[in-house]
């Protein structure tokens, strides 16, 4: 496999170490994102791979090539890596066709490779602009652009979309994701938002303590997460101490499937659990959070103690209603958790 290989990756600060051995690997064109909380090593992982902070220990190859590692260190402007930051970082004193030619070639400047980004990211017409005449967004994608003009083997985004409002965020991912895929560079995505990770890269790398805690597909790691702590960080969960036998738990929400064997945590999504009229568990709504696409319905199970379930669409009962619960599909068992 081609693409990027990171091995027991150790670097930091001072005599820190923030990343501990890290191993990630990128096949070549795929878009991975690495997903973790603040102050977990997220930004320092792209620093070392673009050769702006220091590895301590491990490897780092592109495509078959040594960046960094057993005595060599390609500086940052030879290693073929593009960077897309937070806030795009244009020149303000550039127009938006000079932002994008920056560290191109004469050649290359002359032969509408320029305008083939532009219209690339949606923004043909707007060459002559400045910075300060664009919005957010289209500074974003002046960015990407910027970073894809030399046709760099990778490209990094730092958290690009963070600074966004939520409708403008949705729709800038989207075609962000496009255009890596029309372009076939290998991405990496830095982020703390679990739906945007979900929701964008072919594999999501969970950073915790310094290293990977799952690497996989957005399936794998929300469906079957490595453990506990990740299961909880990946997305909205109830949980409930619980004993596993014979492939069955036994819940405050009833007898339910779930894979393992003994005490531990059992963990159900909220979208699991489903409201209706007939046979369940009893519960009364307490409240109901608005989202828009969706709903959160808070509920008190008439046994004691508290779930929530995720509600598309309009939602069938108003705070003080007592209703029935089901939960659909297997629970999510961890030994020991």
């Amino acid at each position: 496999m081609t693409g990027l290989t990171v091995k027991g990756m150790v670097a930091g600060y001072g005599a820190d170490p923030v990343l501990r051995g890290l191993d990630l690997a990128v096949p070549d064109g795929g878009l991975a994102a690495v997903l973790g909380p603040s102050g977990c090593g997220k930004t320092t992982l792209l620093r070392v791979i673009a050769g702006l902070h220091p590895l301590w220990e491990g490897r780092i190859e592109l495509d078959g090539r040594v960046l960094a590692g057993d005595g060599v260190h390609v500086q940052p402007e030879r290693r073929g890596i593009g960077i897309v930051p937070q806030e795009g970082a244009l020149f303000p004193h550039l127009s938006v066709a000079g932002n994008v030619a920056f560290g191109l070639s004469r050649e290359q400047r002359r032969n509408g490779r320029v305008d083939e980004l532009l219209e690339l990211v949606g923004l043909a017409g707007f060459g002559r602009r400045m910075p300060a005449e664009l919005s957010g967004g289209q500074q974003q994608r002046v960015s990407l652009a910027r970073a894809l003009a030399p046709g760099p083997a990778m490209v990094l985004l730092d958290e690009p979309f963070s600074s966004l409002d939520a409708g403008l965020r949705d729709a800038l991912r989207a075609d962000v994701r496009a255009v890596l895929r029309a372009t076939g560079a290998t991405a990496l995505l830095v982020t703390h938002d679990q739906e945007e990770a979900l929701g964008v890269a072919d594999l999501v790398a969970v950073l915790r303590d310094g290293v990977v805690a799952q690497l996989g597909t957005p399936q794998q790691v929300y469906g079957t997460p490595a453990d506990l702590g990740v299961a909880l960080f990946v997305g909205e969960a109830v949980t409930f101490p619980g004993s596993c036998r014979d492939g069955i738990v036994d819940t405050p929400l009833g007898r339910l499937p779930a894979n393992g064997r003994g005490s531990g945590t059992v963990l159900v999504r909220p979208e699991q659990i489903h409201l209706n009229g007939g046979s369940g568990i009893a519960a009364t709504v307490t409240d109901v959070l608005f989202h828009g696409h969706d709903a959160t319905v808070l509920l008190r199970l008439a046994g004691g103690g508290a779930v929530r379930s995720r509600v598309q669409g309009p939602v069938p009962a108003r705070p003080g209603d007592d209703v029935t619960l089901t939960v659909r599909g297997p629970a999510l068992f961890f030994p020991g958790a």
